[in-house]
């Protein structure tokens, strides 16, 4: 390496010394003795540029172009060509317009490799429109020009336009190669698209491309994406070398189909047989884990993800986070986060976006307050998050006010946003509000309701008190009533103890839905309550004559880092004799402040003490009990249920939250309940 930087240099010799600099790494030194030169050549210029693409400094190789456009020298094929590339890597598309403008202007729209170039660099900057244009103006069209066009649209998310140019491509006579066929396989992929696939396998399979790496690990993955996973399988065991990217689709494959153990099996195999382990396959397997329920096998295998010397990254954590929504995997997610505070990963959107959701949908919603104000650009996606958080916790008033704070910061809403904003509304009772936002969507945002924002609205007068009104907005719906709109209207009826509308909504219900259990339940629970015994028989009788069966009722709750899990009547705990008994003398305290057991929630037409007993043994009670006799300090307790929580445990676990003076968090079917001091967040309507 030269010690100092020549100057005085005639121009042949400077350019020597650059390449040298360049080739070397020293693109300091070469562009010192660039700026000596009083006027530098196109040749010095593409020299540097091609330099500052290949060692990645793409946004310096642009810069640079810029400067020697201001000279107004006709520019030549080889500097737009190295100008390409280092658009092409940093993605710039409105750099990538004015380059394209250049070899307009210069005359090379219709060279060949430029032209290809041109179409690839588009196609990195996800602008089809302008790689078609380029794409149209070429006079000869090589194997180059038709892959580079159809990765493109792959890559712009327009599979069925790349796959139509394949076609096109054989009408014209030219033959896919190996990258073409690589290429446009993930269209395939996307589409789900197995006939396809199948057709392209067979072109690969008559024309001897099967032994091409890339083509066969394309094949494994189109097969996967497809679900034939034992296509995938065969195609991955005929490979005679196997690259990183089929190991990594035939894993994948194996956790989509729930094949734990033999995605599982293939892991273990890729670390015994040396290969190369990279992030995709750390996450993959991760990932794989927790979607079939695997949580802590997969916070393991991130322990020795990390023990391998990788660092998890925001796929990582994305991975992760969804998952960790039970009491269970809520230890998981906190160690998730303590992650990603050490690391300072909260400029990314997406991580944090999960860990807001994941916070939120384990109960604890100040955590996901916390998280969010921390992220410093939010997207519709984090806003979202937040304001279907707040939904599902009940506050609809700060749901609403997230909504109008989103709309004043430029953030434009989708479906999504009006969906949570809605349902909000609905858990709160702000019909006025709703209403509004509801009519604002079309007339303001341009969106058009669709039938789960007409459930919502349906929701939203129901859970007021406003049946008539609420049955009326059905029947005017310009779209089909879905389940969600009728079971908002049988839910409200429960409530409000209107039989007549009950039986109307739960009889459409019984046409839309007829294997769903819970809507029988819930008319026998409306005809119980009006003292009909003999229709909720039959109601009963109309579940058992169609072999349905109504879901066992399941509450759990963790104590000193183990889940608890309880059922109705449940004795199976160690601590079963305490807990009823601890019941037993709390019940005592309850009644001495003001409960009385509302024996409308027992279906049974027993005498009232045996109808009180039947109330104590029910799940969410349990549940509750033993953790209020672990509470170890503890300020609050959480209990998970499987379905809609009993009305008289509602009203007795306010009582509890009052008397032992703590928070008590229960997350049923539908919603979250926070009870403190006697009073619940829903206000006594779920």
């Amino acid at each position: 390496m030269l010690s100092k930087i020549p100057t005085n240099l005639p121009p042949h010799l400077s350019l020597k010394f650059i390449k040298i600099y360049s080739s070397s790494g020293d693109l300091w030194r070469a562009r010192q003795l660039f700026d000596k030169i009083p006027e530098p050549d196109l040749r010095s210029c593409t020299v540097l540029i091609s330099a500052y693409t290949k060692h990645g400094f793409p946004k310096e190789a642009i810069q640079l172009y810029e400067e020697l456009r201001k000279q107004n020298i006709p520019l030549d094929k080889l500097v737009l060509l190295s100008v390409v590339k280092a658009c092409a890597t940093s993605a710039d598309v409105n750099k990538a317009k004015e380059i394209h403008e250049d070899a307009i202007r210069f005359g090379f729209h219709s060279d060949l490799l430029l032209g290809n170039a041109l179409i690839d660099m588009f196609g990195k900057c996800r602008f089809s429109e302008g790689a078609r244009r380029v794409f149209d103006n070429l006079w000869v069209k090589d194997v180059i020009s038709w892959t580079s066009i159809a990765s493109c649209y792959i890559n712009c998310g327009r599979p069925r336009e790349a796959l139509r140019l394949l076609r096109e491509m054989g009408l014209n006579g030219v033959r896919p190669n190996s990258v073409t066929l690589s290429s446009i396989l993930p269209a395939c992929s996307e589409l789900k698209d197995l006939s396809s696939g199948r057709e392209l396998h067979g072109f690969v399979v008559r024309n001897g491309l099967e032994e091409n790496v890339y083509v066969s690990s394309a094949l494994v993955n189109m097969y996967a994406s497809c679900l034939s996973i034992k296509q995938a399988q065969l195609v991955f065991d005929s490979m005679s070398q196997r690259d990183i990217v089929s190991w990594n689709a035939i894993v994948t494959a194996h956790f989509s189909n729930g094949e734990c153990e033999k995605a599982l099996s293939l892991f273990n195999r890729m670390k015994t047989e040396g290969v190369r382990l990279n992030y995709a396959s750390w996450n993959a397997v991760i990932g794989g884990c927790m979607q079939n329920g695997r949580t802590k096998q997969a916070l393991e295998i991130l322990c020795q993800m990390q023990d391998s010397g990788f660092k998890p990254n925001q796929i990582t954590i994305t991975s992760v986070l969804p998952a960790c929504t039970n009491l269970e995997s809520l230890r998981g997610g906190r160690e998730i986060h303590g992650y990603i505070f050490r690391h300072w990963i909260y400029e990314d959107i997406t991580a944090t976006t999960a860990l807001v959701l994941m916070y939120a949908k384990c109960g604890v919603l100040e955590l996901a307050r916390r998280v969010f104000k921390m992220i410093p650009k939010r997207d519709t996606v984090a806003w979202n998050t937040m304001i279907v958080a707040n939904s599902m916790h009940g506050n609809g008033d700060e749901a609403l006010s997230l909504f109008y704070k989103m709309l004043n910061s430029g953030t434009k809403p989708n479906s999504t946003t009006f969906t949570g904003v809605l349902s909000g509304c609905s858990h709160s009772r702000l019909v006025d509000e709703g209403l509004s936002v509801f009519h604002s969507m079309s007339r303001d945002h341009f969106i058009e309701p669709d039938a789960q924002h007409y459930s919502c609205m349906v929701d939203v007068l129901s859970r007021a008190g406003r049946l008539e009104e609420a049955y009326r907005f059905i029947q005017e719906m310009p779209i089909e009533p879905t389940a969600g709109a009728w079971g908002a209207l049988l839910g409200a009826c429960r409530v409000y103890k209107n039989v007549d509308l009950g039986r109307i909504a739960a009889n459409r219900l019984f046409e839309i839905e007829p294997d769903n259990p819970g809507n029988y339940v819930l008319l026998s629970n409306i005809l119980v309550t009006a003292k009909l015994w003999g229709e909720a028989s039959g109601t009963r009788k109309m579940m058992r004559e169609r072999g349905i069966t109504k879901l066992p009722g399941c509450s759990w709750v963790e104590v000193r880092n183990k889940v608890h899990t309880f059922v109705v009547g449940d004795k199976s705990n160690d601590q079963s004799n305490e807990i009823y008994r601890f019941l037993d003398e709390l019940g005592e305290k309850m009644r001495l402040a003001g409960y009385k057991p509302n024996t409308e929630f027992v279906l049974q037409d027993v005498d009232q003490e045996e109808k009180e007993d039947n109330l104590c043994n029910h799940s969410e009670k349990l549940a509750v009990a033993f953790g209020l006799l672990h509470l170890s300090g503890k300020s609050s307790v959480r209990v998970f249920k499987n379905l809609r929580i009993c009305g008289d445990c509602h009203n007795a676990i306010k009582y509890m939250a009052k008397i032992v003076g703590v928070e008590i968090i229960v997350r049923d079917s539908l919603r979250f309940h926070h009870f403190r001091d006697g009073f619940c967040s829903c206000q006594d309507f779920w």
